[in-house]
């Protein structure tokens, strides 16, 4: 049998923060190579980038990726001839069936591990859980359900009716039928697709996106089709695609927001498409005004997907769906194959906090607008020749470089202590970055330090330094 031919993209993906470690870099990356190859993620066969260009994407020399595959091939682990290449080895798997489940963008999926000594600016979530969580959650232990095995697979009923309540409270009216509680956004965009995706179905996604929504599609085997904001009602019209993901309100990653006639546009677009509206930050408006969502312009099926994640911890896993009572019954049932349904003292304790959740939420925002400015303002200081749009709220600037590869300099910025996510694990171009604010100002300060250095070491790869282009505020 030939080699297959490897992606580079695919496997610089994969090979996430392998440089991040202590060690001659040549090291690290075998080692982490060889990591790959063991758990078949690089299956038999599989031919590996030329020398070049590896080392190009991975901002590191020659040499050094010569003497990685060279030490693989010492080990046994990988095939090596002048002229032909190097592809690894069939009797290297001992066992181990390679993954069938399709490429995805395994660089997102390496980030959302913890790093120890490196800084993150890669995920966007809240560090620190509100004082007001603890407390709920102290109270939810007292009022633990007795007398039932505690499955609820579509939501807890108190939780649910606070959620439709929230709803009604806003001026869409919404009753708990219409409500099925996740594990956080994520969950809710996975039954989402498995419900209403089949291989080759066609996806429009607003361009660029959540890593995560990109992640779900093509796990699903679908053909995705980036569009940019302002043309998506279009793309949907001429299209007729599946499915449909936005993010309209504090767009991640570019913190921008949609008119009211672009959302009606779009909905109104989306007549035979199934549409998500992603409302996980639309509490995160810097002027504290939080649009109608897709939902309340009353066309087509939109399926609402919400989550307390972003307002108020990262590791609290609760998020809902709404929708038409028809398809939240249909995806109960997809999530009873699951899990049987979420933890049930969680769901308490967000049913306890939902009535008072705005005055947590504003204390939130106000934190967020401040560490959103001393980026800014930090950005302006040390990289001067990046640039950017001011976000309308949201977690995240969506930064340009004024040269050079944006995955290549983030393996340069891994090995100055620092993690940021460049723009093709958004569905973007790959000369930006997406850079949250969620940290606090001490340790954004640092991080951009870090970043600055990394920039430095960079950017005479780059050539001559380019002319400054205006930061747009």
């Amino acid at each position: 049998m030939e080699p297959i031919p490897w992606p580079v993209d695919r496997l610089v993906a994969q090979l996430g923060r392998w440089s991040a470690s202590r060690g001659p870099l040549y090291l690290l990356l075998a080692e982490r190579l060889r990591q790959l190859i063991d758990s078949g993620q690089l299956p038999p066969r599989a031919m590996l980038p030329p020398d070049r260009t590896l080392a190009q994407r991975l901002a590191v020399g020659r040499s050094t990726v010569v003497a990685a595959y060279e030490r693989l091939r010492q080990d046994g682990k990988v095939d090596r001839h002048q002229g032909r290449g190097t592809w690894v080895k069939p009797a290297v798997l001992a066992g181990v069936r390679p993954s069938a489940v399709p490429a995805v963008n395994s660089l997102f999926v390496n980030y959302l591990e913890p790093m120890g000594d490196v800084m993150s600016l890669a995920c966007a979530a809240p560090q620190d859980p509100p004082p007001e969580l603890a407390s709920a959650l102290g109270r939810a232990i007292g009022r633990l359900p007795t007398g039932d095995i505690g499955y609820y697979p579509l939501g807890l009923p108190a939780l649910r009716a606070a959620i439709a309540d929230r709803y009604c409270r806003s001026g869409l009216p919404t009753t708990s039928d219409e409500i099925l509680v996740t594990t956080g956004g994520q969950q809710a965009l996975s039954l989402i697709t498995q419900l209403f995706l089949a291989p080759g179905d066609h996806v429009v996604v607003q361009a660029p996106t959540y890593p995560g929504a990109l992640e779900l599609v093509r796990h699903a085997a679908a053909v995705v089709t980036p569009v940019a904001a302002d043309e998506l009602a279009s793309a949907i019209s001429s299209t007729r695609p599946r499915l449909a993901y936005v993010n309209a309100t504090n767009h991640n990653p570019t913190g921008a927001t949609m008119s009211g006639l672009a959302r009606r546009r779009l909905v109104e677009a989306a007549t035979d498409t199934v549409l998500i509206d992603d409302e996980v930050l639309a509490d995160l408006s810097f002027d504290g005004v939080r649009p109608p969502g897709l939902a309340s312009y009353g066309h087509g099926p939109v399926l609402t997907v919400a989550s307390v994640t972003k307002l108020l911890w990262g590791g609290l896993r609760v998020g809902w769906i709404r929708g038409a009572a028809g398809d939240i019954a249909q995806l109960g049932r997809l999530k009873t194959i699951h899990d049987l349904g979420c933890a049930a003292l969680e769901q308490l304790a967000v049913a306890d906090l939902l009535p008072g959740l705005d005055s947590i939420v504003a204390g939130r925002v106000a934190e967020l607008r401040v560490r959103h400015d001393h980026l800014c303002a930090e950005l302006g200081k040390l990289l001067p020749d990046w640039s950017f749009a001011r976000a309308e709220g949201g977690q995240c600037l969506w930064v340009r470089l004024p040269a050079g590869d944006a995955s290549a300099f983030a393996q340069v910025a891994l090995r100055h202590g620092v993690a940021v996510l460049p723009g093709t694990a958004l569905g973007g171009g790959n000369s930006f970055l997406r850079i949250p604010f969620t940290a606090p100002v001490s340790e954004l300060s640092l991080a951009m330090q870090r970043v600055a250095a990394a920039w430095r070491d960079y950017r005479p790869s780059i050539g001559p330094a380019p002319a400054l282009h205006a930061l747009v505020v």
